[in-house]
Parts: structure tokens; sequence; C-alpha cells
């Protein structure tokens, strides 16, 4: 760290479009001749170079090595003529983070086109499909939770479509579980009530459960109250008793608060349901 500090840090950036463009101007002026190709053509030779000056001049050069006197490529012959170059990402690097970041930020803003450009970004740069699958099942569980059940469903079913099928058919399955999640309502209301409850256990320490809710295989058990007052909820009226299952030194708490989107909206009402029944019946 003391080194850092005292170091001058440079940050090296990509070319952008008009820099290579302008590049391939100069290397026109040193040759003397113009590169023959039409406007889209000129686009597309750029991008090819994604950003990389060498990979640009090198592209143009493999145009000019092919081109017939009077002959003029188009975009479509550009890319049967030169062989593209490998997009700049690192599997564990920034590239490869800056990419699944873009896809899951997305994913919960809700823009399936976006997230299926990032998907096939990654796809094409070489990433394990099946990494990309773990990420779209954490993205289910972490972005649309209970307001679409399916979504969890439908990402496990596309992992295993790709294990079946294999690659490149396998990877569709993926890319319709990416658009699935991207459109479906989006709520991380468990993925909330799972971290403050995980606090509460930790900070509560080791409360022993309400003794009517313990099981009493003993006499010594039984003495000492275990299951004593358990109302069993099937027999109650609704099928709910409206008995308190936290620890007594701890009260009743809240951790899990539903939105009214997608299927949470139900689960909202019956929650609402409840909660009057409980404070009927104390």
């Amino acid at each position: 760290m003391p080194l850092f500090c005292r170091a001058r840090v440079l940050t090296f950036k990509s070319h952008d479009e008009a820099s290579l463009a302008e590049l391939l101007v100069r290397a026109e002026q040193t040759e003397g001749r113009a590169l023959p190709l039409d406007a889209d053509a000129r686009a597309s030779l750029v991008r090819m170079a994604d950003g990389d000056g060498r990979a640009v001049l090198t592209l143009a050069e493999e145009v000019w090595r092919a081109a017939r006197k009077g002959e003029v490529f188009d975009a479509a012959a550009v890319q049967e003529i030169v062989q593209r170059r490998a997009p700049v990402y690192d599997k564990g690097q920034d590239g490869h983070y800056n990419l699944i970041s873009a896809l899951h930020k997305s994913v919960r803003g809700s823009d399936p086109d976006a997230a299926l450009y990032y998907l096939c970004r990654m796809f094409d740069a070489g990433e394990d499909p099946l990494y990309l699958g773990r990420r779209l099942v954490r993205m289910a569980v972490e972005d649309i939770g209970l307001a679409d059940p399916q979504a969890l469903v439908v990402c496990n079913a596309a992992k295993d479509a790709y294990d079946y099928l294999g690659s490149p058919e396998g990877e569709l399955a993926l890319a319709q579980a990416c658009v699935y999640l991207a459109t479906a309502p989006k709520s991380n209301a468990v993925y909330t009530a799972y971290k403050a409850a995980t606090r509460a256990a930790k900070e509560h320490g080791s409360l022993l459960p309400p003794k009517h809710i313990l099981n009493a295989p003993t006499k010594l058990m039984k003495g000492e109250g275990y299951g004593d007052g358990y109302r069993y909820d099937h027999d109650e009226p609704d099928a709910f008793s409206g008995q308190d299952y936290f620890p007594e030194k701890m009260g009743r708490k809240t951790f899990y608060d539903p939105p009214e989107r997608g299927f949470e909206r139900d689960i909202r009402k019956r929650l609402d349901w409840w909660a009057k029944l409980r404070k009927e019946r104390g």
C-alpha cells in the first residue's frame, strides 16, 4: 500500500469508434490507397476491432490483401474475409465482473433486451454456460423470489436442458430463462427477510422455543410443561390456531413483508387474514 500511494496510476482505455476510424484514415494516407469498403463495411470493421488499434490495422491489411482491382466489399463480405478479433474478456478480472454485473442489473431492472445482450456477450467471450446458469438461479431467488415462484423452476430446468443438450443448443434454454427472469415481477422480500432473520438469530442467541410447541418424549419433559397447551392447527377453525411460536423472551417479530406484486399479492392477503385471526384469538 505505501508503494501504491507513491506511484502514478494510469488507466488505459480502449479506443472509441471515432479514434479507430481516424487510425484507418491514417493507414490509407500512409498506403496511398483507400480501403475497398462501403460505409457499412467500414463501420463493421471498426466494431470487429473491439477498441484495439493494432487489431483495426491488422484487419485493414487483410482487406487490402483480399481485394481485387475495382472491388468494393460490403459488411457481409468483410466478415467472410477477416478473422474477428476475440472480445476483450478476462474471466478472472474486470471484464468478467463488469458483464455479470450488467447482466444481473438488467434482469433486476426488467429489461429483457439488455439482459439477453449481456448474456450473449458472455457466451461469445467463452464464459462457462453453467456458471451463467448458476447466476440465473441466484437472480431467481434474490430478485424475483415468491413474486413468481416458477422463476426458480424455470432456471433449474434450463440448467438441466443445457446438461442434456450441450452446446450450442443448450444456450437457448439459458437465454429463455434469462428473458423469463427479466420479464417476471420482481421482489426481494424473501431475501430481505432472510437477512433480517439471520441478524435476529445471531443477536438473540440460544433462546428456547415456547414450551407448548416442544415435543415431550419423556416424563421429565412432560413434567416441565413441554407440549402443554399446544393446539393442532388442522383441528382449529380455518386450520389456524393463532398461537405464538417465537421464544417468549424474544417476542413476536416480522421479517417477511411481501409487496403487492405478482404471486406475493395473494400471500400478502393471506398474511393479513392470519394477522386478523391472530389478534382475535389472542
